[in-house]
């Protein structure tokens, strides 16, 4: 019988730990073709007795853990960018059987798409034409949930083999087995059938048989183009905040806000004149970023993990021991699922906690309220109306019984994982930052890690560093350290302190760490005065350089770019008969050859001239053919 969950998170490098019920516990690596499952200890257990574990490739995952671990991935893949798709785990009635692979897919027009008929029951759906991917915006338009078609993990050889392969079609004359005909036309009804019975969705037009011919069948029936295999393609539901969400679902969820709008405006507008009522529906229309309807969907990570080295097999101890200011692995937390209630920690430069309590409603807090208060928005049953209110963390009303969530009880463990992230982000181990799936293989992970940007020493108070990932690290003469976070890409010289970071880390002479929280310093005012004027006084001054990964990918980490100036190098070197004549030209004007004399000083000084004067035309032209090559890859 298959354990119940009682806790899963997933981490900043995308990594998923799973806690369930009877004590047994499970770790799946960020790329998700790797876990970790450590069995509970039974209770006549020795203390010192160490936990059975096993650890395998999730392709080959034993049976007793299959529907565990089949969970933990939908957990993972429902709010990761990139999805880890094993064909081997993933059910038969999960999969589909495709004949073209999906590159990219057609979303409406909203030119042309009546963007009204969208709308049901207050929340929106917007698919594609071809019916690939559908969007859902919640009718409280904080959250949105995409399900689209996804082709199963492949190995690298075979993803590339499969690409090369997708454009090579066969005509109808070279379809010659009458069973794969069949098939065919069996999996093509079916995919049609149920395609067709997604009556409500919005602008959608039928299925799209997935061949770029307009007349998709000849005289015998059978499909006039298909690839030279199939292949096997599953439904991946993905969870997003409308603050933050990938690239791809950019056009669609305007779409959805869109739909929302015009629905809003037709329904105020009922009363009024039909000329006010046109000009303002034709105002909702107006998008910046139209007739841009076609977008790609994400890929399915490959099978093997290339950097598998980055594999963390520890436990993070947080949610076991929340009272120690000590933790073994510390990582950043994006989601959490505890009891029916979901947590969202959004890191970068907005700072966001969203709780989802699972009744349609939601908490947030931001901005300068980050940590102190959180906004509950909610839609009224009966009158459909959307209604805020304000908890103060300070101040929480007490647990209720008979609630259907504890407020109090959820906005607290909320508060806790938010300081435990800010802890982590301000202890300046930039190991989290290293996911495998991201990283790239010739670099081996440096580019992302941060470098020192700007370090400044000021006589009597300190030193100032700034990291590029927009850590600040400031060290005082009386031994005191401060830690915080400042956006210095704002293009405002003054910046309100609590739009960022709310917290800073202060650690004592003798070690000792506390959390601060900026607006109120109490005694340690002093410090973090002093470190928010240097940051201010670099904004306004503009001295800190932009950062981008660019050029420690390229330049600094590249071994090709060595080896091509070393390559240069020795080509001029083989060719100093050009340089020699160069020098003796520009020393010998008059053109009279001069021979060797028995003083060797003369050749010398001359030699030493031509020596300098060639390595700065060596050093010009690598400079040349850097800035040339560097032109042209971008």
């Amino acid at each position: 019988e298959m354990e119940a969950e009682s806790l899963m998170v997933l981490y900043g490098d995308d990594s998923v730990e799973v806690h369930y019920a009877g004590g047994s516990r499970l770790l799946l690596s960020p790329c998700g073709c790797e876990y970790l499952y450590e069995a509970a200890l039974p209770a006549a257990a020795h203390p010192l007795q160490p936990a059975e574990t096993t650890r395998q490739r999730v392709a080959f995952v034993v049976s007793a853990y299959r529907e565990q671990l089949l969970r933990a991935l939908d957990f993972r893949n429902k709010f990761s960018s990139r999805p880890y798709l094993p064909s081997r785990v993933i059910p038969p009635e999960r999969k589909k059987i495709l004949f073209s692979d999906i590159l990219e897919i057609r979303w409406p027009d909203p030119a042309v798409a009546d963007l009204t008929r969208c709308i049901d029951n207050g929340s929106v759906k917007i698919s594609s034409v071809d019916g690939y991917a559908h969007l859902y915006l919640s009718e409280l338009q904080q959250e949105f949930t995409v399900e689209f078609l996804c082709k199963v993990s492949q190995s690298s050889a075979a993803s590339l083999h499969s690409s090369q392969k997708n454009s090579n079609y066969q005509t109808g004359d070279q379809y010659e087995k009458s069973s794969k005909n069949s098939v065919a036309e069996m999996l093509l009804k079916q995919m049609r059938t149920e395609y067709k019975k997604n009556e409500h969705g919005c602008a959608a037009g039928k299925y799209r048989e997935p061949t770029k011919a307009k007349d998709q069948k000849d005289r015998d029936g059978g499909p006039l183009f298909y690839t030279n295999c199939s292949s096997e393609y599953t439904w991946v539901t993905q969870r997003w905040s409308v603050s933050s969400y990938p690239e791809e679902w950019k056009y669609p969820l305007s779409l959805a806000l869109m739909s929302y709008n015009l629905h809003t405006v037709k329904n105020e507008m009922k009363t009024c004149e039909k000329n006010s009522h046109t000009s303002i529906e034709a105002d909702v229309l107006i998008d910046p970023e139209t007739h841009v309807t076609v977008s790609s969907l994400p890929t399915a990570l490959p099978l093997s993990c290339r950097a598998p080295h980055l594999h963390r097999w520890t436990f993070c101890d947080f949610f076991q021991n929340q009272d120690t200011e000590q933790y073994s692995c510390p990582q950043l937390i994006q989601i959490v699922w505890c009891r029916g209630v979901f947590y969202r920690f959004i890191h970068g430069r907005t700072n966001i906690t969203e709780i989802y309590p699972g009744d349609n409603s939601f908490f947030k807090s931001e901005g300068a309220f980050l940590g102190n208060y959180f906004v509950h928005y909610a839609i009224q049953k009966g009158t459909k109306k959307r209604e805020e209110k304000m908890y103060s963390v300070n101040s929480l009303p007490p647990d209720v019984p008979g609630n259907p969530y504890p407020i109090s009880s959820i906005i607290t463990q909320a508060t806790k994982i938010l300081q435990y992230c800010y802890k982590t982000k301000l202890s300046l181990t930039h190991n989290y930052y290293l996911c495998c799936w991201k990283m790239v293989p010739e670099t081996d992970g440096r580019e992302m890690l941060p470098v020192s940007l700007y370090e400044k020493v000021i006589p009597s108070i300190g030193r100032l560093v700034v990291y590029s990932d927009h850590k600040v690290h400031a060290a005082f003469w009386d031994g005191m350290t401060l830690n915080m976070v400042w956006d210095f890409s704002s293009s405002c010289s003054k910046i309100q302190v609590n739009e960022g970071v709310g917290w800073c880390k202060l650690t004592t002479p003798d070690g000792v760490q506390q959390l601060i929280q900026i607006s109120h310093p109490g005694i340690y005012e002093r410090y973090i005065r002093t470190a928010i004027e240097w940051c201010q006084s670099l904004n306004e001054r503009k001295e800190i350089p932009e950062y981008t990964a660019h050029s420690v990918t390229e330049e600094n980490w590249s071994a090709d770019a060595e080896l091509e100036k070393i390559q240069r190098f020795n080509f001029l070197l083989d060719n100093n008969s050009v340089l020699e004549g160069t020098c003796a030209a520009k020393n010998n004007p008059s053109g009279i050859t001069v021979g060797k004399t028995e003083n060797e000083s003369e050749p010398e000084e001359i030699s030493e001239e031509c020596i300098l004067e060639a390595l700065e035309k060596t050093s010009k032209v690598i400079q040349d053919i850097e800035s040339l090559l560097a032109a042209s890859g971008k």
